[in-house]
């Protein structure tokens, strides 16, 4: 695809410093940039290579517009990531193939179920009875849609996306490959040194414009739903079990584990390899580092990191070994504190 700079300012905003003319075919990274690339500075740390990119054009903030001006064309804007996110976005929408809408006629669709206007549905689908699928949705090929579900307006499921039985999704969704909506949740109960099935009896309930990585499980509640609120977005191979609630914009990177009935605030995040144990609370606009297990409930908002820094493996050993006696040299130090006093 070719456009020009001044079709990307018209669609996009931004204070243009260049020819309008001027053709631009890729996005590119800063560094590697060459003619025709359109690319971004928004942390200060990659500023050195700003004078030594090719870009046809960087979309840069005020704070570096003269650096951005002496090498050539720029887009001047308030917030440059911001502003690569919807580039990204506007580029997508007229790069990447979008399917016909219709139903492939490999796909098994119950004749109950309730099927929108514009929606396609992939070779080898499944789509059960009492299913509703709304308006514009696209389902991708060997996607599995349970009994009575119901997949919002404008969602885009990858192939291999199965949605169980009840579960409810919201608009414009994206799904990708592998994600698992209503699994049953890890419920046992222990009889004689076996275990007893519990019966998963809730469902799934995910809000609007959330966004779902590879491999993503998230399971049905054992009585009540587990809820995933509107805007959230998890990455590849999270978990997310049975009566979790995750509120608004949350967001999880990859490998993250949820316990089951964790309650997680709005606007949270969690770094990737986090684990929340079951039951706890976090507060709204908590953190969690990279590695970090949540052992407690968190009410404070801040940023919270627990992962013990890795070392030499000889070095490591010395530290762990020490570690466990801490609680005895604390008592250590408070003996001799008190014998200094007295």
């Amino acid at each position: 695809m070719t456009v020009t700079l001044g079709e990307l300012v018209a669609a996009l905003g931004g204070e243009l410093h260049g020819d309008a003319a001027t053709s631009i075919t890729r996005v590119e990274p800063l560094e590697t940039a060459t003619a025709g690339g359109i690319a971004f500075l928004s942390n200060p740390k990659y500023r050195s290579q700003l004078v030594g990119s090719q870009a046809s054009c960087v979309i840069v903030s005020e704070a570096v517009k003269d650096e951005a001006l002496a090498r050539g064309a720029a887009i001047v804007t308030a917030d440059p990531y911001l502003y690569f996110a919807r580039l990204t976005q506007w580029w997508a929408a007229r790069v990447r193939p979008r399917p016909a809408a219709g139903i492939h006629s490999s796909a098994v669709v119950d004749a109950t179920a309730v099927i929108g206007q514009g929606v396609t549905i992939g070779p080898l689908v499944v789509v059960e009875a009492g299913a509703i699928i709304e308006d514009d949705v696209i389902i991708g090929s060997h996607c599995s849609i349970g009994a009575r579900a119901r997949i919002g307006a404008g969602t885009k499921l990858a192939p291999h996306v199965t949605i169980g039985f009840d579960c409810t999704v919201g608009a414009r969704c994206i799904f990708h490959s592998g994600v698992v909506i209503g699994a049953d949740g890890f419920g046992f109960a222990p009889n004689k040194g076996r275990w007893e099935k519990i019966e998963q009896l809730g469902a799934v309930c995910i809000g609007d414009d959330v966004e779902l990585g590879a491999n993503t499980c998230v399971d049905r509640g054992a009585l009540g739903d587990t809820v995933i609120e509107q805007g959230v977005k998890l990455d590849n191979l999270v978990q997310i079990a049975h009566n979790v609630h995750i509120g608004e914009h949350s967001a999880m990177a990859g490998c993250v584990g949820v316990a089951g009935s964790a309650h997680i605030g709005k606007h949270c995040t969690v770094g990737g390899a986090g684990m929340i144990l079951g039951h706890l609370t976090l507060a709204d606009n908590v953190h969690v580092s990279s590695g970090t297990l949540i052992s407690r409930s968190v009410l404070k908002p801040g940023l919270y990191s627990g992962a013990f820094p890795f070392d030499e493996n000889a070095s490591w050993e010395k530290n762990a070994a020490t570690l466990r006696q801490l609680h005895a040299l604390r008592d250590r130090i408070r003996n001799l504190e008190k014998q200094v006093k007295s």
